[in-house]
């Protein structure tokens, strides 16, 4: 049975999701890092960031709305390491166009929320149930669960509506496994990022320039990744060990309500 705590983050080769690897590495962490592709730019990127670290790293290819395909990748985990400390469901998509909600199609409608709410849903509940068994086989066994969400969990955009629905659910979903793991002594986390240099940002990059620089971000400043990474790891160390349902919310002060 291997010791050392196991970390598995899913949408990992980039973004917020390479970030919180590096950082959960860092802190003593093995990681199992799920991407679409293991195979992509980024995973190799997340590679030679692991070897500085010294801790094992376990690329993992899945398409997490793929929900038939989850049990096998949990397996797998579990096979290589014997354990799952720490999940972050992180993976998540933009719509590939942004339309008005009054012409959102269908189609796009279940291609973001089969990926930021069902798939993250399934997985989690597939984890929690390996954790449980775990929690009652291994010593100083303190398992997580955090879900990154979205300040689009409550602010409204017409012309993503499709987003901001998922990140919604999701922050609920949080909330649901936070009270039903409570019992069983798995702690559950919603962090909620704002504004963030991503892949997912760079094409909105003037918009959001110019939207901060009038004020939108009270700390008047992009989020990077790093901010929610250095958040997961506080996470990690326990320094919140009686606050599990606890919201995060790390975006410069979007939260703050100004009259």
């Amino acid at each position: 049975m291997n010791s050392k705590p196991v970390a598995v983050i899913t949408g990992a080769s980039r973004g917020i999701g390479r970030a919180v690897a590096i950082s959960l590495a860092s802190e003593g962490f093995n990681i199992a890092a799920i991407a679409r592709s293991i195979d992509s730019e980024g995973m190799g990127i997340l590679a030679k960031e692991m070897e500085k670290t010294g801790s094992e790293f376990f690329p993992i290819g899945l398409d997490i709305s793929c929900t038939t395909c989850q049990k096998e990748v949990v397996s797998n985990i579990l096979e290589r390491y014997g354990r799952i400390d720490f999940l972050v469901n992180n993976a998540g998509v933009a719509p590939l166009q942004r339309n008005d909600l009054l012409e959102m199609t269908e189609e796009s409608y279940d291609r973001v929320m089969n990926i930021n709410l069902k798939g993250p849903l399934f997985f989690a509940q597939k984890v929690a149930k390996e954790m449980i068994w775990l929690g009652q086989t291994l010593d100083n066994f303190r398992p997580v669960i955090v879900f990154i969400t979205s300040v689009s969990a409550y602010m409204t955009s017409t012309n993503r509506a499709e987003y901001c629905v998922s990140k919604a659910g999701l922050s609920m979903t949080s909330a649901l496994f936070a009270d039903r793991l409570s019992r069983e002594g798995i702690r559950v986390f919603e962090l909620r990022p704002g504004i963030i240099q991503t892949d997912m940002t760079v094409k909105v990059k003037d918009k959001y320039d110019k939207l901060i620089s009038e004020g939108l971000v009270p700390q008047k400043r992009w989020g990077v990744p790093e901010d929610i990474g250095k958040a997961v790891a506080s996470i990690a160390r326990g320094d919140f060990d009686f606050s599990t349902g606890m919201v995060f919310e790390i975006s410069g002060g979007m939260n703050i309500h100004k009259l």
